[in-house]
């Protein structure tokens, strides 16, 4: 009887853990793909036509991408346009990187905005905000936590131009030397 029960709880770990491998698999940095969502949440890469050579180029990642990875992404959807406009050039006129921030609080229960009040101390611990309550004693009952979520997006605006770029112009790039030289480090989605 008991090696039933701990068969029947073996598969409920098994499972828990399956579940949990599989939802761990979905949180990945932001692959080279067009834009997606809007917003905070728009990640991916879009550009805007302003003339015939001339186009605003980004790329937004979530939170998992680094602000190196959006970056590198940028120059690499640059050079791909450039080259799918038919020019070999092309050259940074304006380029920025943004960081946008968004805190989330998770409140505990209880009336109000504040849940239950009473005398407590917050602090900083290894599972991130926490409370501690000189009555209740318990540093895990009614908390608080608190995240914070970084988002990086890169800006450019390109001019493209047939030809070698310009060797005074150090925001000139050759698009073919770009792609050949990023293209590897580029993850697609699969």
């Amino acid at each position: 009887m008991n090696f039933h029960r701990f068969r029947a709880r073996g598969r409920l770990l098994a499972a828990i853990g399956t579940g949990t491998l599989v939802l761990a698999g979905c949180a990945s940095p932001t692959p080279y793909q067009p834009a997606t969502g809007y917003g905070f949440n728009r990640t991916g890469f879009s550009e805007q036509r302003i003339e015939s050579n001339r186009y605003m180029v980004s790329f937004s990642g979530n939170s998992l991408t680094s602000r190196e990875t959006v970056e590198r992404y940028l120059l690499f959807r640059a050079a791909e346009l450039t080259v799918q406009q038919g020019f070999d050039h092309f050259i940074l006129v304006d380029r920025n990187t943004d960081r946008k921030t968004r805190t989330y609080v998770d409140r505990p229960f209880g009336p109000g905005p504040y849940g239950f009040w009473g005398p407590s101390w917050r602090f900083y611990g290894s599972w991130g905000w926490r409370r501690w309550d000189p009555f209740w004693g318990d540093p895990f009952y009614n908390d608080v936590d608190v995240r914070t979520v970084d988002r990086y997006e890169a800006v450019a605006e390109i001019v493209m131009g047939k030809g070698p770029p310009p060797r005074d112009n150090v925001r000139g790039f050759d698009a073919h030397e770009v792609m050949s030289n990023l293209g590897p480090t580029i993850k697609v989605p699969k």
